[in-house]
């Protein structure tokens, strides 16, 4: 299927974007290259889309639909992915790894041990495998044909990385590797029952793209620094950003509101949060009448039953997934934003990129994650909020104390500094002068 561009458009150098997610995809991860799509044009830059006409996304937000611009060309081919047969085993299971949600290995079924184990080994990079030799044959004519120079691939899912590895050794197209997330580092690969001859397939296929793309693309200094050992291809660094918008609050929520927007993940379960917010309930009155926990977004049922030995059970409100739109109104009404990373080395190189609209919320940032992660960083610099490590329970406890006078007191708010080079137009400039 293909969309064609309205006349008014002003035409600049094609490239080519080989994507996964794209609207109606929910999460950050559509949003990324969404938003490039849409300022490229201002940079002489005419970017066209390919993306799967059949997707299995694990969520849907109809909402960034009418972000699409109306001037691009969009490329649709089919994708034949397992998620359709795995449901058929267990709906529930299928829908949960695919969105990341792995349950501890204790509380796995033996269905979901089965379904981690063939996803890990036979779906090598990943499940949408499939989708590499139908897209090559396909878009190998479409470059021909329309005189296309540059394509960038973005992954996850690594596998479209795949499709940019083979058009650059038949075409010999300029290409660049945008990796959102690491590849063999990233924290879910230890969950994958992967056999060692799998995980060297994973190496292997990761050096092949690191090594043949002309520019890699990265998200965070830690996954940079992690590349500079594998490749010495040329390696940038372009985080996700936030973007204008004219959502409007009219006033804070009036309770003590500590709100968590996105997934949190059975390994992304704070525990030194949840103890010293029940420890606060105990020992401050007003704060236990005021004090609410919002999780908006795919909360997993580790989290839910650690907040409940916690006794924070009559505190917590899980909102559930929720439209972009929706999720930024929480952000401008909630007293404080919530930031939550698993406490480990893998993920020191994760930005999330709801952090970035967690910047220009106005609204204080609290944060917990692995020491030294490129993350604290940008809070810092930015003077946002506050970063903790797990071990730091005490300073974590006295900063919520701290944040709640200044609730009380009608002072709890941001003075933030140095956000404009986190702008999505700014990024697009960046991007549009690796393509130049």
């Amino acid at each position: 299927m293909r969309f064609l561009p309205s006349q008014e458009f002003r035409m600049g150098k094609k490239i080519l974007i080989i994507t996964y997610y794209w609207p109606p995809a929910g999460g950050p991860g559509v949003q990324r290259w969404l938003k490039f799509v849409k300022y490229l044009p201002e940079f002489g830059i005419e970017p066209i889309v390919y993306c799967p006409e059949n997707p299995n996304y694990p969520i849907i937000d109809e909402s960034l639909v009418s972000e699409i611009p109306d001037h691009i060309t969009i490329l649709k081919q089919p994708i034949n992915e397992p998620y359709g047969l795995a449901s058929w085993f267990s709906k529930g299971s299928s829908k949960k790894i695919s969105s990341g949600v792995i349950p501890k290995v204790k509380k796995q079924s033996l269905i979901e041990k089965a379904m981690l184990y063939i996803r890990g080994n036979y779906f090598i990079p990943d499940a949408r495998k499939n989708w590499v030799r139908p897209s090559v044959e396909f878009l190998s004519n479409y470059i021909k044909e329309h005189e296309i120079k540059t394509i960038i691939t973005t992954g996850p899912p690594h596998s479209l990385h795949l499709i940019g590895l083979r058009l650059k050794a038949a075409l010999g197209v300029k290409w660049l590797a945008d990796f959102r997330d690491p590849w063999t580092t990233i924290g879910y690969h230890k969950d994958l029952k992967l056999t060692q001859a799998s995980k060297a397939k994973h190496l292997e296929l990761e050096h092949n793209v690191l090594n043949s793309a002309d520019e890699i693309i990265v998200t965070s200094n830690h996954t940079k620094n992690e590349f500079r050992t594998k490749t010495k291809q040329p390696i940038s660094v372009i985080t996700n950003g936030y973007d204008s918008h004219n959502i409007s609050v009219v006033k804070k929520d009036e309770l003590f509101t500590l709100s968590h927007i996105g997934s949190l993940l059975s390994e992304r379960n704070p525990l030194v949060l949840w103890e010293s917010i029940s420890e606060l309930i105990k020992e401050n009155q007003a704060f236990s009448e005021v004090f609410k926990l919002q999780l908006i977004g795919v909360v997993s049922d580790d989290v839910i039953e650690s907040i409940h030995k916690n006794a924070l059970k009559n505190h917590v409100d899980v909102v559930g997934y929720v439209s972009h739109e929706v999720a930024i109104k929480f952000q401008m009404s909630s007293q404080l934003l919530l930031l939550i990373e698993i406490d480990s080395e893998d993920t020191k190189a994760i930005i999330p990129g709801k952090v970035f609209e967690y910047l220009i919320s106005e609204t204080p940032i609290l944060a917990i994650g692995p020491k030294d992660a490129d993350v604290a960083q940008i809070i810092k610099s930015t003077n946002t909020g506050t970063y903790f490590n797990y071990n730091q329970k005490s300073e974590l406890k006295a900063q919520i104390l701290s944040y709640f006078e200044a609730f009380l007191n009608n002072t709890l708010k941001v003075n933030a500094i140095g956000l404009q080079p986190y702008s999505r137009k700014a990024l697009s400039e960046k991007l549009a002068n690796l393509i130049k």
